[in-house]
């Protein structure tokens, strides 16, 4: 289990509120990924998932503090049966990216969400995650077929005019290397993708990826002579809504000490970085911006 540590460590400001995620799905997911930072599952309702009229709600708030872009999380969003009408509600505002493995993407869905994309000033962007060259790296991390239906969801977005962001974890080896990555995209070209998309992801080291393979060295912690850039964090520009509050990030919503109160407006305070995975975010400069 992740805890605190009890050492001086760094506090990052909030420079500004550029990005507002929300935790849409809860921790629902009909899948059980064995690297999933927040061990979400079929049967994880630790977090509820988000209703149209809460959205709404953050949305108004958003909108008058400034707010830039939407994150759409779970869980699998998909699940959520009022996603459609959120991202409707979402797009008057500004762009829009759902975070999804991809598995239910049928054409259906697809065509709606391409009619979202077309009817709105503000773009809609799908990010599918995938965890490995194919099914014999990707199924063992997120279960037997997954692979092949998150390539079908795929093709159905490019079917349907919509060109999805891959997103792949350190898991696949060789992925960080400039290699690896032209091999990646080379994979998703023979999908039938013309100008495919990529961006890799950092593991975490929590959740049930610390059952995986391990958790957080004792060492891999920030201490107070760390030097912290805002701009290079989420925490100093974004925040997590969940059913229970507002969260400094993602990755903290089971975390009590995370929780920085039940609005947006309550949340624009500095945040001590006294979790491990704050080194992580900090060693590897993790951000969404791009």
């Amino acid at each position: 289990m992740m805890e605190r540590q009890v050492r001086a460590c760094p506090t990052v400001p909030l420079i500004s509120l550029d990005t507002v995620w929300f935790q849409v799905a809860g921790t629902l997911c009909n899948l059980r990924c064995t690297h999933c930072f927040i061990a979400c599952s079929p049967r994880n309702h630790t977090h509820a998932m988000l209703s149209l009229e809460e959205v709404r709600r953050t949305l108004k708030e958003a909108a008058a503090l400034g707010v830039k872009e939407y994150y759409f999380t779970g869980g699998e969003p998909f699940m959520n049966r009022e996603i459609f009408p959120i991202l409707e509600a979402t797009l008057r505002l500004g762009p829009a990216t759902v975070l999804t493995n991809g598995l239910l993407l049928d054409p259906k869905r697809c065509a709606k969400l391409r009619a979202l994309d077309s009817g709105s000033d503000y773009s809609l962007d799908l990010r599918v995650s995938l965890d490995g060259w194919g099914p014999e790296d990707h199924d063992r991390i997120r279960g037997a077929g997954t692979f092949q239906r998150a390539v079908k969801g795929i093709q159905n977005l490019w079917e349907a005019g919509l060109n999805p962001v891959m997103t792949v974890t350190e898991l696949a080896v060789g992925i960080a290397s400039p290699e690896g990555r032209k091999r990646f995209l080379r994979t998703l070209r023979s999908f039938g993708l013309d100008k495919p998309r990529l961006k890799v992801l950092s593991l975490f080291r929590m959740g049930a990826e610390e059952n995986r393979d391990r958790g957080y060295y004792s060492w891999e912690r920030l201490t107070e002579s760390d030097v912290i850039d805002p701009e290079k964090l989420q925490c100093g520009s974004g925040r997590m809504v969940t059913s229970q509050g507002v969260f400094v990030c993602p990755l903290l919503i089971d975390h009590p000490e995370a929780r920085l109160g039940s609005t947006l407006s309550e949340s624009l305070r500095p945040f001590e970085l006294a979790f491990p995975s704050c080194y992580t975010c900090h060693v590897q400069g993790v951000t969404c911006r791009t």
